[in-house]
C-alpha cells in the first residue's frame, strides 16, 4: 500500500499548532534568520540530537512535553533567536525601501553578466595580472593553442591556467607541456601559484 500524509495532517495527528502566516512573510523571516544566524545550533541547540534525546527520556510524548523538556535545557534560546531575527528584519525594512526597479536591474546584470564572467573566466584575469606584474605583454591563445592546453602567453611564454585541484588529478590523460599557473578561489579573491 502506498499513500501520502499531508503536512497539515501530520500537525493534526501530532497535536501541534498550525500557524497561518501572511503571504511572503515566512520567506523574509527565513532570509533574516539565515543572515542573522538566529536558529544555528550555537543559539537553539542541535535539534537533530536534542529531539532523539527527548524521545529517549520522556514517556508521555506530546508537543507540550517537548516544549517543557526543551525550554528546561535551553531557557533563553528562543528569545535570543527571536531577537537576532527581529533586529535583522528591522534592518531589512529600511533596506527594502531603497530597492527600486533600477536597482533590481543592476543587480540582475551584476549576477547574470559580471559575476558569471568574473567567476567563471579566471584565466584571462590571472594571465593579465601576471603580465602586469612582470611588465610584459599578454596575448590570448588561439584555438590551435587551446588544443595544447595553452590559455595565453605572457612575454611570449605559454601558460596553462588550472585550479589547484588539477594537481591531484593524476588520472587525466591530458599532458600539458607549458608553464602552469594554479589558482584557488578564496573568500576574498584568488590565490595564485605560478610555476617557475
Amino acid at each position: 500500500m502506498k499513500y501520502t500524509i499531508k503536512n497539515d495532517d501530520i500537525r493534526e495527528l501530532n497535536g501541534s499548532e498550525n500557524v497561518d502566516f501572511p503571504k511572503y512573510t515566512t520567506q523574509l523571516i527565513n532570509i533574516a534568520s539565515q543572515t542573522a544566524q538566529g536558529t544555528r545550533p550555537n543559539v537553539v541547540g542541535q535539534l537533530s540530537d536534542l529531539f532523539p534525546e527527548y524521545l529517549g527520556e520522556e514517556e508521555n510524548i506530546s508537543v507540550e512535553s517537548w516544549t517543557k523538556w526543551y525550554l528546561e535545557r535551553h531557557p533563553e534560546s528562543m528569545n535570543v533567536a527571536t531577537d537576532r531575527i527581529y533586529n535583522l528584519v528591522e534592518k531589512l525594512k529600511v533596506a527594502i525601501q531603497l530597492i527600486d526597479r533600477d536597482m533590481i536591474e543592476k543587480w540582475v546584470k551584476d549576477l547574470v553578466i559580471d559575476k558569471t564572467y568574473n567567476g567563471l573566466y579566471f584565466q584571462q584575469a590571472i594571465l593579465m595580472d601576471l603580465a602586469k606584474k612582470k611588465n610584459m605583454p599578454f596575448q590570448r591563445s588561439i584555438a590551435e593553442d587551446e588544443t595544447k592546453g595553452i590559455d595565453g602567453y605572457v612575454g611570449g611564454i605559454p601558460y596553462s591556467v588550472k585550479p589547484v585541484s588539477y594537481k591531484s588529478m593524476g588520472h587525466l590523460s591530458e599532458e600539458i607541456n607549458v608553464k602552469m599557473i594554479y589558482y584557488k578561489k578564496t573568500k576574498t579573491g584568488l590565490s595564485i601559484e605560478v610555476e617557475d
